[in-house]
């Protein structure tokens, strides 16, 4: 049985949850209709390949005269993509899913119909849109990952093709992202829509990772110096921080080494890094950006699960 939540109907996890589902689905929603479909800029997934239905039906339709709406084609596409993905994937797709592309869906042809095709008048500037609408979008997704859903569409996609194929889920899923925007270059014979819509696509990934992962400030080091007891001394007792000791072995030398490994902020990194440039200045140190650091002395495991 694939790994569902689920929590426990009108507590307060309950209500948390639903709560970062519906809110992430208006701020997606406002993201496509307001900066990315009024601009044919074409992010992947199945309202990518709605924006591109609305514009090649505008005028086929009495009921929708602007288009084929594109939420309700999201909708349309998201249904038997779920269906399928049970059927091929097992129980994978919970109801907090479902709730998810219905919501977003909803949203998209709502703000849609009740502030216009283009809203914004954002007009030639089409960077600016690519940008803030990846934003909005990351930020919305972001919100309904924190609740443990997904909106559905190229998603279900890649893992039923992961699942044959073998290749990694990252891969696929820009795979699966870009054909669809090579469909819109195909639709439209526009060389910028593919531009902007990649970069669309950057910026809702990177935003996503902000919300699922939080903004850190730390910095993670490996520290080799024969100096390496007083630099233990300055982190326990100036610092006030902790840290493990790696055994090691030279490459060439085959001498055993101390690794120090820890993790501080930006601001203890400056003083650590001043510290051992007097007292041992051959130290090696390995500098790396930690995008989340969970455990003693920093936020703790069980306050982010439970936050989320």
């Amino acid at each position: 049985m694939s790994f569902v939540t689920r929590e426990k109907v009108f507590s307060r996890k309950w209500f948390l949850t639903y709560s970062h589902i519906i809110l992430g689905s208006i701020i997606m929603a406002a993201g496509y209709s307001f900066f990315i479909s009024p601009y044919k800029i074409v992010p992947g997934g199945v309202y990518g390949i709605g924006i591109v239905v609305h514009y090649m039906t505008k005028g086929l339709f009495a009921f929708a005269p602007d288009g084929f709406p594109i939420g309700l084609f999201g909708l349309l596409l998201n249904v038997p993509l779920t269906i399928i993905g049970i059927r091929v994937l097992g129980p994978r797709f919970g109801v907090k899913t479902v709730v998810g592309f219905i919501l977003t869906s909803s949203f998209i042809d709502i703000l849609t119909m009740i502030f216009g095709e283009d809203p914004l008048q954002i007009g030639a500037d089409v960077l600016l849109a690519s940008v803030f609408g990846g934003v909005l979008i990351g930020f919305g997704l972001g919100l309904i990952f924190r609740a443990r859903a997904t909106t559905g569409g190229s998603d279900i996609v890649a893992m039923i093709l992961a699942k044959y194929t073998k290749r990694s889920l990252g891969q696929l899923i820009i795979i699966v992202d870009s054909v669809i925007v090579l469909l819109a270059l195909a639709v439209f014979q526009d060389w910028r829509i593919p531009l902007y819509s990649w970069i669309t696509i950057f910026v809702t990934g990177k935003v996503i990772d902000i919300v699922v992962q939080g903004m850190s400030y730390e910095k993670s080091l490996m520290i080799i110096s024969n100096k390496h007891q007083e630099i233990r001394k300055m982190v326990l007792n100036d610092l006030n921080r902790g840290g493990t000791y790696l055994h090691g072995e030279g490459l060439y030398s085959g001498e055993k080494r101390n690794v120090l490994f820890i993790v501080v902020t930006r601001r203890e990194l400056a003083m650590l890094q001043d510290y051992i440039s007097r007292i041992d200045p051959e130290a090696f140190m390995a500098v790396t950006d930690s995008n989340e650091v969970l455990g003693n002395g920093f936020r703790s495991l069980r306050d982010k699960v439970e936050e989320m």
